[in-house]
């Protein structure tokens, strides 16, 4: 994918509804920044996020939220999206905080999707116990905690997609969407390893576009690793575009 030249008013739509889309278990407003905190699980869930294109952090404030990242335990993180100010940026890079990781956030219309649901795709408006076990047992690392992953799906209050991918009444394949005032955001699609690459994936993406696109969601955003070279030539094809790239930098629990 090329860079994209940030479309700010599609950034900020994104931004604002991730915080609602997968939501943390505890979340703070400081200025123009939300700030979350989710034992760890999920970098976007663990960080602070600028709410308002330009947003700046003072000393003081940054001071603040690594003490109030500290004193949960984890290390501090900000995400560097293109809503934060160069003036921020600097000071975060200064101050020593590291890259973690790299991100795009994807965007797509909905314009062209059907709403039919393939058969064997079955989309629950909770997440079940079933559900929340697929999901966590086919990750690794913190991901595959089912407890920290219920505390997060658990407080979607939102309109919402659990999906699963059913073969011979066999659960193979998850994911899910949130729907918000015209939009969707697609999440956690994992794949049984045994079940991979028979286009399970594409499939149940489809069908929570289809399912988005009967909630009246104009359109579907994302965000998934620079790196996952599969998940971004997949969502290629798929018809999504880079809205924007962004960073999650941390600083050392030591520092």
């Amino acid at each position: 994918m090329t860079d994209a030249v940030p479309e700010l008013d599609l950034v900020l739509a994104c931004e604002r509804r991730i915080v609602n889309a997968w939501p943390s278990p505890a979340t703070l407003l400081i200025d123009d920044w939300v700030v979350r905190f989710a034992g760890g699980y999920s970098g976007r869930a663990n960080a602070a996020s600028a709410l308002r294109p330009g947003a700046e952090l003072d000393e003081d404030t940054l001071s603040l939220i690594e003490e109030l990242f500290r004193s949960d335990g984890l290390p501090p993180c900000i995400r560097l999206t293109p809503l934060v100010a160069e003036t921020t940026r600097a000071m975060v890079a200064a101050r020593g905080y590291v890259v973690r990781d790299a991100s795009f956030g994807l965007i797509r219309p909905l314009d062209d999707v059907t709403t039919e649901i393939e058969p064997d795709l079955q989309i629950e408006a909770r997440p079940s116990a079933e559900w929340i076990a697929g999901v966590a047992a086919r990750q690794t690392g913190i991901k595959a905690d089912a407890g920290k992953l219920t505390a997060i799906v658990e407080g979607v209050r939102l309109p919402a997609a659990f999906a699963t991918w059913l073969i011979g009444g066999e659960p193979v394949a998850f994911g899910m969407s949130v729907a918000e005032r015209g939009m969707a955001e697609i999440g956690s699609v994992v794949v049984d390893t045994a079940h991979r690459g028979q286009g399970l994936g594409r499939r149940l993406i489809a069908g929570l576009m289809g399912w988005a696109r009967a909630k009246d969601c104009r359109q579907a955003y994302l965000q998934v690793d620079q790196t996952n070279a599969v998940a971004n030539g997949l969502y290629g094809s798929l018809g999504f575009r880079q809205l924007y790239a962004y960073e999650t930098r941390v600083l050392d629990l030591a520092g």
